[in-house]
């Protein structure tokens, strides 16, 4: 069964903007797992301008599926990391001044910078997930640096799947088959919603989990928390069911 971890830091966002804490990060992790969610999902920056470094410690301690923590291996973020030993730590490229994700690494170029990265996690009992574009060759490279997983970025899927579904999903079944081949685990994640999460699951059943924050939160404007997160499942297990 494919997971899904759900990005809360929109809820950061929602919070940080008139400061106190309201709603509670915290809680709301909680009652999202209450609802069905197999991980939480947080992405802290620099900049601190929704998961705070703070938050991240205090989820450690109140999360009971998966923890998985995203962002750029800068210095203070892998010692953060270290202190918390989450169940899963995504390496993703980010510049500081990032709106969102918008690229995967270039393992190739970045290969020792990333071994060493992967190897000191690993050390620690992380599993550790490499964020990449769908290239065979960047999922190669991922293998080549030790990680156990690669992260899908699937903007380019999401952004070419009401023109034409099966051009759009072509270059992530050959990325997801490349994975395979490597021995590498398998998730997804950015832009996936209600809309086209279950014909990407349909067409790689083995992806191992999805990681949605944007569509989910804003999506629970209209059909409220618990539901959403029972809506997105439902996507997840039809994808599942249509390739059986």
């Amino acid at each position: 069964m494919t997971k899904l971890s759900v990005n809360i830091n929109k809820i950061a966002v929602i919070r940080n903007s008139r400061g106190g804490n309201i709603p509670d990060v915290v809680a709301a992790a909680c009652r999202i797992e209450d609802f069905g969610a197999d991980g939480i999902t947080v992405h802290p920056r620099p900049d601190a301008r929704h998961i705070r470094y703070d938050d991240v410690r205090a989820l450690k301690r109140a999360v009971r599926t998966e923890l998985n923590i995203e962002g750029n291996p800068i210095d203070n973020f892998v010692a953060l990391v270290g202190e918390v030993r989450p169940a899963q730590v995504t390496l993703v490229p980010d510049a500081p001044d990032a709106i969102t994700s918008n690229a995967g690494w270039d393992t190739l170029r970045n290969r020792d910078f990333l071994r060493e990265i992967c190897s000191h996690f690993r050390s620690l009992g992380i599993r550790t997930s490499i964020f990449v574009d769908p290239v065979p060759a960047m999922v190669e490279g991922a293998a080549a640096c030790g990680s156990d997983r690669v992260e899908l970025y699937t903007e380019a899927y999401a952004s070419g799947y009401a023109a034409d579904r099966e051009r759009a999903i072509a270059p992530y079944v050959a990325a997801a088959e490349t994975a395979r081949a490597c021995g590498l685990g398998l998730n997804a994640g950015h832009d996936l919603n209600l809309d086209n999460l279950r014909y990407f699951i349909a067409r790689i059943p083995y992806c191992d989990e999805t990681s949605i924050g944007h569509a989910l939160i804003s999506d629970a404007l209209w059909f409220g928390l618990e539901n959403t997160v029972q809506l997105y499942k439902r996507e997840i297990a039809g994808g599942l069911c249509a390739d059986r």
